[in-house]
């Protein structure tokens, strides 16, 4: 059956909610799990970006370290930063968290969330309460 108007708009609108806000992460991590579960409670329409299917770009990574600084997007505290080896986690700087974040995007804190122009790095859940639709 054919959408009226009213369902198109609706729709176009949930699309373009949707757009405004995307999660970045890996779709079996527990702190996903969560951050998704607060933003559905919450009724805030957001589009889904999983590491592991669709890889992070590394303008995409240069972008969030111009916002938040690398330090904050690197998860230093995750086995898969142990498991570097050495010489991959010495002298670590912007450049070298970019390559590293890139090859291996398990590295990155999680979640990452683009929000009506705000970038949020981990799971606050005040501040997931507060993007409300």
């Amino acid at each position: 059956m054919p959408q009226t108007a009213a369902e198109r708009q609706g729709t176009d609108r949930e699309a373009e909610l949707a757009s405004d806000v995307t999660i970045y992460g890996i779709k079996n991590c527990d702190t996903m799990k969560k951050a998704r579960a607060a933003l559905d409670a919450a009724g805030v329409p957001y589009a889904f970006h999983d590491y592991k299917t669709v890889g992070i770009s590394r303008q995409k990574l240069e972008a969030w370290i111009a916002q938040v600084g690398w330090e904050k997007l690197v998860n230093k505290a995750g086995t898969t930063f142990r498991k570097l080896p050495e010489a991959e986690r010495a002298d670590l700087d912007a450049a070298k968290a970019v390559t590293l974040m890139e090859a291996h995007p398990s590295l990155i804190k999680r979640p990452v969330l683009e929000a009506h122009g705000v970038l949020l790095v981990g799971f606050d859940p005040a501040a997931y309460a507060a993007l409300k639709a």
